[in-house]
């Protein structure tokens, strides 16, 4: 979830009748005879305006004393990117997403952002119509919500999940926000076979599916992940507390769907956040596409490719480590160092799935190695030893809630890393909608169609597209795939 400017009533009202699943996500509709709160696209008959009130957020219609409906099921709706990463609402959210809540403080959190608590407090009852705890717990009864919806995990493990050490707390807590008790929502499970868990991840049309298993698949590190045309597979935790995930689409509904294998329900959660990062799943594509319109070659590319959206990677370490490997070199030959890396340095997997079993290497096992053996040159692998130091000393880290330059600066200040290097680890492992590499060689290619534009020039082109230029270029990378295309 991330605050954004509410649709006006009028196009609210023109999206629930439609039942326009581009407005998912974007509002929700609460309605006042029946005490329950819908999404856009809700099946339920249509109820009369003068019954309605709109919200920015769950969380704001769960604070107005509203219950989610069960049929549309409100937990299934995207979240929205964060526009301005300087607002510190949009930052405290982006950290509440993670988990700041679960253990930490209003004040703690107050003071990530650089505000004061009530402060803190009083710009969420503004923008968000709920404070920051409210938001926390409707996140939480909402994830509770699918799982026991859609997965067999005993309620104990539920609550678990969902970030509740007790059982009776949690008992409470979900019939104060939905308005029944665990077991009767538990009623409507959908039958799972033993030991996978399967979730259905929500997504705003249009999604470009394929293009992006064709991005992670040409970047896929063998051992770790396997990308075919039609899904994604990765293994992730420790070498001997594996947990196997594959994600693949739905065919007739805008939504992707998860199987989890494996480990400790209190991960589900953070699984959930990244696998929505790698795919992308909470770009609103219009405002994308309005920040396009006024320039021909952008505007034609959305075209093209509507649902192109930017891949993230599954850890942030992992994507800076790749990003250094891929300078200079092409994405085949960076892939092979990868591969390298994880072959030489990561851990073999206790009980693992045919093709994965491996683990991708730690910042400690990195720090002293002799990195030149895999065929890195001295300055590259330091500068992969700085980082791995850089980051078990927290002067760099790749959690939510960061600025963007903040994060530029530090990672700049490294021996070896330059802007290219910094905001391709800002778009892939922060997902920051505004990363932009003015320094690619391609970008400076296509813009300057065929005469290679100057990095400054670049940078200026690009200021009409903000916040949304990481976008800008995953579509200029595909048109110098379709121009090289064209020229053979």
């Amino acid at each position: 979830m991330s605050i954004h400017t509410m649709p006006s009533p009028t196009i609210c009202d023109r999206a629930r009748a439609a039942k326009d699943a581009r407005f998912d996500g974007l509002f929700f509709t609460a309605v006042r005879s029946t005490g329950i709160y819908c999404r856009p696209v809700c099946p339920a008959p249509t109820p009369k305006r003068q019954n309605i009130s709109y919200y920015p957020s769950a969380a704001a219609a769960a604070a107005a004393g509203y219950r989610p409906c069960l049929r549309c099921r409100p937990e299934l709706s995207p979240g929205t990117h964060a526009r301005d990463n300087e607002d510190a609402v949009q930052r405290a959210l982006a950290l509440i997403a993670e988990g700041a809540l679960q253990d930490g403080s209003i004040e703690t959190l107050a003071t990530q952002v650089g505000i004061g608590s009530r402060q803190l407090r009083r710009v969420f009852l503004s923008q968000a119509g709920a404070t920051p705890i409210a938001v926390h717990t409707t996140r939480r009864l909402l994830l509770a919500k699918q799982l026991l919806t859609e997965t067999a995990l005993p309620v104990t493990q539920v609550a678990l999940a969902a970030g509740f050490n007790s059982l009776r707390r949690f008992n409470a807590a979900f019939l104060d926000g939905c308005g029944m008790a665990p077991t009767a929502i538990r009623r409507q499970r959908i039958e799972t076979p033993a030991g996978v868990l399967s979730l259905r991840l929500g997504y705003r049309p249009p999604l470009d599916f394929p293009a992006m298993l064709a991005f992670l698949g040409k970047r896929a590190i063998p051992g770790i992940e396997r990308i075919d045309a039609d899904s994604y597979e990765r293994v992730i935790g420790t070498a001997d507390a594996s947990i196997w995930i594959r994600v693949t689409a739905d065919a007739k509904k805008p939504e992707l769907r998860l199987e989890i294998s494996g480990g400790d329900p209190r991960a589900i959660p953070d699984i959930v956040r990244r696998v929505r990062r790698i795919f992308d799943l909470d770009a609103d594509l219009a405002q994308v596409h309005a920040a396009f319109a006024g320039d021909a070659l952008l505007a034609k590319a959305a075209r093209k490719r509507p649902g192109l959206r930017v891949p993230g990677g599954w850890d942030g370490f992992e994507v800076a480590v790749r990003a250094v490997l891929g300078q200079q070199v092409s994405v085949a030959g960076a892939t092979t160092l990868a591969r390298r890396l994880v072959d030489t340095y990561g851990e073999h997997r206790a009980s693992a799935r045919a093709g994965l079993d491996r683990v991708f290497p730690t910042p400690a096992q990195l720090l002293d190695a002799p990195l030149e053996k895999i065929g890195l040159p001295k300055s590259r692998a330091a500068t992969l030893r700085s980082l791995s130091a850089t980051v078990l000393e927290q002067r760099i880290h790749f959690g939510a809630g960061q600025r963007l330059q903040d994060f530029i600066d530090a990672f700049v200040a490294l021996p070896g890393i330059g802007p290219w290097t910094a905001h391709y680890a800002a778009m892939r492992a922060l997902s920051h909608p505004d990363a932009f590499p003015a320094g690619d060689l391609v970008l400076q290619q296509v813009l300057g169609d065929g005469q290679r534009l100057s990095e400054r020039a670049t940078e200026a082109r690009s200021q009409a597209w903000r916040p949304w230029r990481a976008y800008a270029v995953l579509h200029l990378w595909h048109l110098s795939g379709d121009l090289a295309k064209e020229k053979r």
